[in-house]
């Protein structure tokens, strides 16, 4: 039993560092428009070169995982997604720089789909324990412009190779200490019921939409609180402590949760919750929005974890594909939504922009009411 918390607890671990390199990817950006002045095109075009390979890769890696299990690719893409962002910077070739953030993101895209399988196996299929190698991933996300920052502001892009040691270290650490869970890992791929491809396709629906509510609020939240409570960008700041603190916590509850009342009434419950929270958000004055915020993240985030464990069930035979897909595509295609909201915000106001996002929620709610409960449990 302690075995099996060291190594879990080494899961988590690794998987902020892995995703820590995501997060490192827009606290670049501003550094690569400073020093190389470049346009809003092509600092999109390294956010792409990020996000959108590594989400479209990662449920490749999921099929090619599932054919044959290659525990060897957890730490040798965590490895990769730190390589990349150290190298970003050491080269004033537009070219060079997007193919080294692109290296990231085909090493986080690498990393995903086995980690996953390895993280539920080392569980023993325990919802608290997925919860907390869910978490693992929220918190290294949010540090990734915390390492960025202070580093770039100090040595500027040519110290970006001191980026990647974490990766070097997790990876090193990583390949040791896993060496007794890859014979099971590879040869415990067994068969253990029919894949119930209609079900996990509207657990898909649920986490697009969700996914699509996270990076509208993360993106236009600072800005409403701000103009809605003021105190300057403090208040904004002090918004996105909430949401992304609170919802990390909410992670954790989701799988204590679950293993009292189901991971399906507990998705259903969560999405019925953020209607009327996310809607709070845009509509309630003064201070008050914070609770809304709070009440957003826990009925955002309470599903995070079991949305990977249910699609690994309703797969039971292709848990590579159901991790690639579940913390990759479905939750990287997000990002599409928060051009919409600028876009409604544009033409009227923000508030109508976080408004229409309410439409989401309610696109989950009623995609989850449709699940059923996996037969493998």
């Amino acid at each position: 039993m302690n075995n099996s918390r060291r190594r879990m607890s080494l899961l988590v671990a690794g998987h902020a560092v892995n995703d820590l390199y995501q997060g490192a990817v827009p606290a670049i950006v501003p550094f690569l428009v400073a020093e190389r002045s470049y346009g809003y095109v092509a600092a999109a075009g390294i956010t792409v070169a990020a996000t959108l390979l590594s989400s479209v890769v990662q449920p490749l890696f999921g099929v090619l995982t599932d054919r044959r299990p290659m525990p060897w690719l957890v730490p040798a893409g965590m490895t990769l997604a730190g390589v990349g962002i150290g190298l970003s910077g050491l080269s004033d070739s537009y070219l060079v720089t997007w193919l080294a953030i692109a290296l990231s993101g085909l090493g986080v895209a690498a990393y995903h789909p086995e980690a996953a399988r390895l993280a539920r196996r080392v569980a023993q299929d325990s919802h608290v324990g997925m919860s907390w190698f869910a978490v693992g991933g929220n918190v290294g996300f949010a540090l990734g412009p915390v390492l960025v920052t202070p580093v770039l502001a100090f040595g500027g892009l040519a110290w970006s190779p001191l980026l990647a040691v974490p990766a070097l270290v997790g990876g090193a650490l990583t390949t040791v200490a896993l060496r007794g869970v890859h014979g099971a890992a590879a040869t415990a791929q067994a068969s253990a019921g029919r894949d119930d491809w209609g079900q996990f396709s509207r657990l898909t629906v649920v986490i697009v939409a969700r996914s699509m509510v996270t990076f509208g609020l993360g993106t236009f939240l600072a800005i409403w609180v701000t103009d809605r409570v003021g105190g300057g960008p403090a208040a904004g700041a002090a918004a996105l402590v909430v949401l992304f603190g609170a919802g990390a916590a909410s992670t954790l509850l989701g799988g204590v949760l679950a293993g009292r009342f189901g991971r399906v009434r507990v998705l259903q419950v969560s999405y019925a919750v953020a209607v009327p929270a996310v809607a709070g958000v845009a509509l309630v004055p003064g201070p008050a929005v914070y609770l809304m915020v709070a009440l957003t993240a826990v009925a955002l985030y309470v599903p995070f974890s079991l949305h990977v464990t249910l699609g690994q069930d309703y797969l039971p035979n292709r848990l590579g594909t159901a991790g690639g897909v579940t913390l990759g595509l479905a939750v990287s295609i997000g990002g599409l939504g928060s051009p919409v909201v600028g876009a409604i915000a544009g033409v009227w106001n923000l508030q109508w922009g976080l408004l229409s996002l309410v439409v989401l929620p309610i696109v989950a709610w009623v995609a989850a009411r449709g699940l059923r409960s996996p037969v493998r449990v």
